[in-house]
């Protein structure tokens, strides 16, 4: 009895022990937190962190998610519960500066209406029709107001960087300032050609419209005071004393996108003149050997996988080597600058590398493709016809580096300032370099990636490639702080089983092949059905003999059969899906506790097993001194 009651006390101690422990942790410990996960995925980066610590005024975030609506929504759950655990993650961490505030808009409620104020997007994707939202809100003490309209678990990657990007816009509201440094005409004005008077390029319009764009020509002597951002396109022959300037201006930290050409097809001046001169390429030379870059504005690119068609002079259609469009597949999408662009269009790229003795670290952007070739730039230059130019192509096998990210520490091209500028603030190097170099300005142009159409009156711009989205990204990007732009994508928090995606690999692959042989049996008989109809008979009926109702009857049997296999094949799929899955979940709930059970018994039996012959040895050492 005695031997019972201990037992009952001992069960109940541990009870109690467990729940305050368990309180404990919740109250004391819970900004204490390891995380075990290969990519840690549910901790915040260096770079968020040092965000939180720049908040200097409270900041309020809204998340909105439709929680009742998306009951069977098991996937967008998972997801919502994710990011709604990142969200408390960085409240947290702001040491009370930020509240996270976590509400239901319900359909024709405050919460709704209060969604639908901050302009969060609500997606028609419920069972019945219902909109769901899945996005944030948030405000500042200035009520200020940032959003996130929707959170797209495509994106999931870089989650961490959009919410950083929102918290920092809200504590930085100033507008960025953007220095655009060329000669092209991107504001528009008289063509040279043609004497009429063009539009401003579509990309200098949008820049506009986001950022305070300050543009100055090769002209200048000094940056404008107060850039955020600095893009550099298509520099030929800058003076020393710019390019000291841009040189400080990077030196100091400052961040720029730079756009260089081995051939500029885009500049009308120089069309003027003439292919005879050569090539018209760009020069940045002095500061590329300085910072251990290596780009030949020599040599072009050729790329016959990614060659767009183009119309010739006698009026074919032909592919053209140089003039190109990078996909998915050539762009890098682990980073935020071009993770969600499907195509960037260019012509004669150039091509980066970097010197064995530079000590940036290397992100590429954009690269070719392996069916790739380099031609002499002024031999493409005077080379007109595609035929004639891919009769000089031979591919390398080799993929080329055509946008770079560059990071890290770089010295001065300048042991001295020009004459006459004063040399006391001079810099001599910097830890924080942070560039973005593109091999081609022909993608600002708008022949590249918008088509312009006249809608009463009024000019109509519709994208067909992503180059403007590109640009956008990525002065965005850099116009954030190093904290922000040191944030990579995250990694993911959904791991597929291999075996279940290799069991569904093989049954699509049974599906399509009998879907493809139902489809081409659906075409021999309207084929059939066609000629049918041509024997009309009089009065505008169907005469029809007795074989070929036969072979309709006979046809529609087999369509039947046909879908029925189909119908095997996708209840052959789920079945072996759902098998797999019930061995894991034994393996998870039922096999994995018991081994875990009888692990610990035989553990427990081996160290009574080595306690007995103590206790014994004690007691015989006793006797013997009896």
């Amino acid at each position: 009895m005695t031997n019972r009651l201990t037992t009952w006390l001992s069960m109940l101690f541990i009870a109690i022990l467990f729940f305050a422990l368990v309180l404990l942790n919740n109250q004391l410990l819970s900004a204490y937190r390891v995380d075990l996960t290969e990519d840690d995925v549910y901790s915040l980066s260096q770079g968020s962190q040092q965000i939180l610590t720049e908040i200097d005024e409270p900041l309020n975030l809204y998340f909105f998610f439709s929680d009742k609506a998306s009951k069977n929504m098991t996937t967008l759950r998972n997801y919502a519960a994710r990011v709604q655990s990142l969200l408390e993650e960085y409240a947290g961490r702001s040491n009370g500066k930020i509240k996270l505030h976590i509400l239901d808009p319900e359909a024709f409620s405050e919460k709704e209406d209060r969604a639908e104020q901050f302009g969060l997007t609500g997606a028609n994707i419920g069972p019945a029709g219902e909109v769901i939202y899945l996005g944030l809100g948030a405000s500042n003490a200035l009520d200020d107001q940032k959003i996130i309209a929707f959170f797209d678990p495509q994106q999931e990657r870089f989650l961490e960087y959009e919410i950083s990007k929102l918290i920092y816009q809200l504590i930085n509201p100033k507008q960025v300032k953007v220095t655009l440094l060329t000669d092209l005409p991107v504001a528009g004005g008289q063509n040279p050609l043609t004497g009429s008077f063009d539009q401003p390029w579509t990309f200098y319009t949008q820049l506009q419209q986001l950022y305070i764009v300050d543009k100055i020509g090769s002209d200048a002597s000094e940056l404008p005071k107060g850039t955020d951002v600095l893009m550099v396109a298509h520099p030929k022959t800058l003076s020393d004393e710019l390019l000291y300037a841009v040189d400080q201006y990077i030196m100091g930290g400052g961040r720029a996108l730079i756009f260089v050409d081995p051939h500029n097809e885009s500049d009308q001046m120089s069309m003027l003149t003439g292919s005879a001169m050569g090539a018209n390429s760009s020069n940045l030379t002095r500061l590329f050997d300085t910072w251990g870059v290596n780009f030949d504005e020599q040599q072009v690119l050729l790329d016959a996988f990614s060659g767009l068609d183009v119309r010739t002079q006698t009026g074919d259609v032909a592919r053209h080597f140089g003039f190109v469009g990078f996909s998915g597949n050539e762009l890098n999408e682990q980073d935020v600058t071009t993770s969600n662009l499907d195509l960037i269009n260019g012509a004669s790229f150039g091509v980066f590398s970097k010197k064995s003795n530079s000590a940036l670290r290397w992100s590429t952007l954009i690269h070719s493709t392996k069916n790739s070739d380099l031609i002499d730039s002024v031999q493409y230059a005077q080379m007109r016809d595609p035929q004639a130019l891919s009769q000089q192509y031979k591919s390398d096998n080799k993929e080329y580096i055509l946008a770079a990210r560059l990071t890290g520490s770089a010295k001065s091209a300048f042991d001295q300032a020009p004459e006459g500028i004063d040399t006391d603030k001079r810099l001599t190097q910097t830890r924080d370099l942070n560039l973005i170099l593109v091999g081609d300005s022909d993608l600002l142009s708008d022949r590249f990636w918008v088509q312009q159409s006249s809608f009463f009156g009024q000019t109509i711009t519709t994208p067909f490639a992503n180059n403007g989205d590109f640009l956008t990204n990525a002065v965005e990007n850099l116009a954030g702080s190093n904290a922000l732009i040191s944030i990579r994508s995250r990694g993911t928090f959904a791991r597929p089983f291999d075996k279940v995606e290799q069991l569904k690999l093989v049954a699509e692959q049974k599906f399509r092949e009998q879907e493809k042989i139902l489809q081409q049996q659906l075409e021999e008989t309207e084929g059939q059905l066609s000629q049918l109809q041509e024997q009309q008979g009089e009065g505008g009926s169907l005469v029809i003999s007795p074989q070929q109702q036969k072979a309709i009857d006979d046809f529609m049997q087999q369509k039947v059969q046909i879908r029925k296999a189909l119908r095997d094949v996708r209840h052959q799929l789920d079945k072996d899906i759902e098998k797999l899955g019930n061995l894991l979940k034994f393996v998870n709930i039922v096999l994995a506790p018991v081994l875990l059970v009888l692990l610990l018994m035989l553990c427990r039996r081996l160290l009574r097993s080595r306690y007995k012959p103590t206790v014994q040895t004690s007691k015989m050492s006793k006797e013997g001194q009896s």
